[in-house]
């Protein structure tokens, strides 16, 4: 059984957009995943006395999904995303522990559609080090959730009889954090 730790992370961090990455996968024609991402990810983890709050953001419109056109504007249309109305994914933690042995897990809200639910996720975290461009950390999250729950209700039958879409959907985010709060230089 893992420990809770000692709170590593102090002040403020973002998360660097390049290498951070939301990415989702759900099972397709009961064959394949068919998995995808989202490149436009802004990230902020705050510490303070109260411990760590995480909130995030993901631009809908910047899916990986481009090809074919018909499939891309089918998912940012109103039977999945609805990127018109509702441009961004977002998520606030309620609460994140770290343990001692570099896991950690999380609950919170996600919005999607204008739709917010609560969420909890498992992952890992690297505590603070020195890099050429600052100080650094990483989170490493996984959830699953139900496609319903947020409004994402179109499903067609396959000629066998199985849905075409799973329902459970996965979503593992990675994020790069640098320490805004600290003068790199010293």
């Amino acid at each position: 059984m893992s420990q809770v730790a000692t709170q590593p992370l102090s002040g403020s961090y973002r998360a660097q957009p390049a290498p951070s990455t939301v990415a989702f996968a759900v099972r397709h024609s009961g064959a394949f995943w068919f998995r995808g991402s989202l490149s436009e990810v802004a990230a902020t983890l705050r510490a303070d006395d109260h411990g760590l709050v995480l909130e995030g953001s993901a631009d809908v419109e910047s899916i990986s999904v481009a090809e074919p056109a018909a499939m891309r504007a089918s998912v940012l249309g109103p039977e999945f995303f609805d990127a018109e109305q509702h441009p961004k994914i977002t998520f606030r933690s309620t609460e994140l522990r770290l343990d001692n042995d570099g896991g950690l897990q999380l609950d919170g809200e996600l919005t999607m559609k204008g739709i917010t639910r609560p969420v909890a996720a498992t992952g890992h975290h690297a505590g603070p080090r020195p890099a050429a461009f600052g100080e650094i950390a990483g989170l490493e999250l996984r959830t699953t959730i139900d496609r319903r729950d947020f409004g994402f209700e179109w499903r067609i039958k396959r000629p066998d009889g199985g849905d075409a879409i799973g329902w459970e959907v996965q979503i593992d985010i990675d994020l790069l954090l640098i320490r805004e709060d600290a003068n790199v230089d010293d």
